[in-house]
């Protein structure tokens, strides 16, 4: 059976009100006890310092005086207050009529000090104070006791209140205990009717933040932030199906008017081969651009398996460069690159950061004019290593670097109709660099050009500083 988050407080609520309030009693009725113990002692004690002043002043007139003045004391006493006073062989000098005839019922007295017990003299509960004192060189007995019954009353009472307002307050107590935690939670109740408000159409609604400071506030903060975190994620996936579905039917399109055209009418064999090169070479701008998607796909799914090893960068970055240098001399772009030679090792997947430091420098590439230049270095800094692309380009919008790692996003679109790519390979490349626990940075102007730099960790500490490392100086130019 399962109970509201209402009931639940409201039974623990009633629980520990219950064991609360037991307690109190139980510590009231201890207290009562003890209090009435006391007052009996003191009173019982004060009734036996009475007779033995009264023993003290008569005690050398004689017995019968003795006798008298004890009589006339007890005639005196209220609220049923007794005494007796014995000689050491058993005989009474004065004994009040309720205390028993046989001295051996009551318990001998102590040799010094005051004793205290509870008994039933004639049916009835009494408090008795026992003394033993040396009068005229006779050991005399006192007994003086105080009937408890008013005392006892007193607390059955206490105690019948207990048994009849107890539960009573207890189920008092819980109603208030229900009512409370529903005013306390109906700002949940709230939030709960304004969430299930909420769906993939209204993701721009947002929940009512309560005033109060406390953690329904924080609560509904943090699940504001959470919708906005989720419109944002559904925004960006929105956009990407467009892109991709945009991006997928342009090139589709073509292949299909390429192939219709050509299956028109009859055609020479050239006329074949250069309908069927544009088809393949659309074809592989397509796999290439379905690659990425699917690539971005599983790194967003958490499915994209790198195989991370220690290794060396430096033979990766003088592969890229060569590879570089065939593209950049192709279009007549002048290309350096200044390397370490030394061992740098990090912590990564080979491909990956292959394909990073590719996509950079083929956007470097693709964005520089001819007659341009393409700069690739690398150094090492504490415990990092950094690989920085710089070319003479275009250079891109201060309003755009922001959004140039955003998927299909692509500066400048009268341009980048004229440069073939999806606008993927920066989105892939920081996602790469983030996965290897690195970043990238990038400064540029508008005609002047641009600077990529990415920062990677390294697994090991460098063997000699930065300013000492050795330089491999390469240089292709071609007018």
């Amino acid at each position: 059976m399962r109970f509201t988050i209402r009931a639940r407080l409201t039974l623990l609520y009633f629980v520990v009100l219950a064991a609360s309030f037991v307690a109190f009693f139980w510590i009231c009725d201890l207290g009562f006890r003890r209090a009435i113990e006391i007052t009996v002692n003191d009173a019982s004690r004060t009734n036996l310092e009475i007779v033995q002043r009264v023993l003290s002043l008569c005690a050398s007139k004689g017995t019968p005086k003795i006798r008298k003045e004890l009589e006339e004391l007890s005639g005196l006493w209220a609220n049923g207050a007794i005494f007796q006073v014995s000689q050491a062989d058993g005989s009474w000098l004065f004994r009040s009529t309720r205390f028993p005839l046989a001295q051996s019922l009551l318990p001998a007295p102590p040799p010094d000090g005051v004793a205290f017990f509870t008994t039933n003299l004639d049916y009835e509960q009494y408090r008795i104070a026992q003394k033993t004192v040396l009068m005229e060189g006779q050991l005399l007995h006192i007994s003086a006791a105080v009937p408890t019954e008013p005392f006892d009353q007193a607390l059955d009472r206490f105690r019948l209140f207990e048994k009849r307002f107890l539960p009573l307050l207890v189920v008092l107590a819980s109603f208030l205990g229900y009512w409370l935690s529903g005013r306390a939670l109906a700002p949940v109740n709230r939030i709960i009717e304004s969430a299930e408000q909420i769906g993939l159409q209204n993701l721009s609604q947002r929940l009512e933040v309560p005033r109060a400071a406390d953690e329904l506030q924080r609560l509904t903060v943090t699940l504001n932030a959470m919708l906005e975190r989720i419109e944002s994620s559904v925004k960006r996936i929105r956009q990407f199906t467009a892109n991709a579905s945009h991006d997928l039917r342009t090139p589709l399109s073509l292949i299909h008017t390429h192939a219709e055209l050509a299956l028109r009418r009859t055609r020479s064999e050239t006329e074949y081969r250069e309908s069927l090169a544009r088809v393949l070479t659309i074809s592989e701008e397509t796999t290439q651009l379905v690659e990425s998607l699917l690539a971005l796909a599983r790194a967003d799914a958490g499915a994209a398996h790198l195989h991370f090893t220690e290794m060396d960068l430096t033979p990766l970055l003088h592969k890229v460069a060569h590879q570089v240098s065939l593209l950049a001399h192709a279009k007549g772009l002048s290309f350096s690159a200044r390397l370490l030679t030394e061992t740098l090792f990090v912590h990564g997947d080979s491909a990956a950061l292959e394909s990073l430091l590719l996509a950079i420098l083929d956007n470097a590439v693709k964005y520089t004019p001819p007659g341009g230049s393409v700069r690739l270095r690398s150094f090492a800094a504490p415990e990092k290593i950094v690989v920085e692309v710089e070319d003479t380009g275009v250079g891109i919008a201060a309003e755009d670097l922001t959004r140039i790692f955003d998927r299909f996003y692509r500066a400048d679109q009268a341009r980048s109709r004229e440069v073939p790519g999806s606008g993927l390979g920066l989105s892939i490349a920081q996602w790469i660099a983030e996965t290897h626990k690195g970043r990238i940075k990038v400064e540029s102007q508008l005609g002047v050009g641009s600077l990529f730099r990415v920062v990677l960790p390294l697994a090991a500490t460098l063997a000699g500083s930065p300013e000492n490392s050795q330089l491999l100086d390469s240089q292709a130019t071609v007018s």
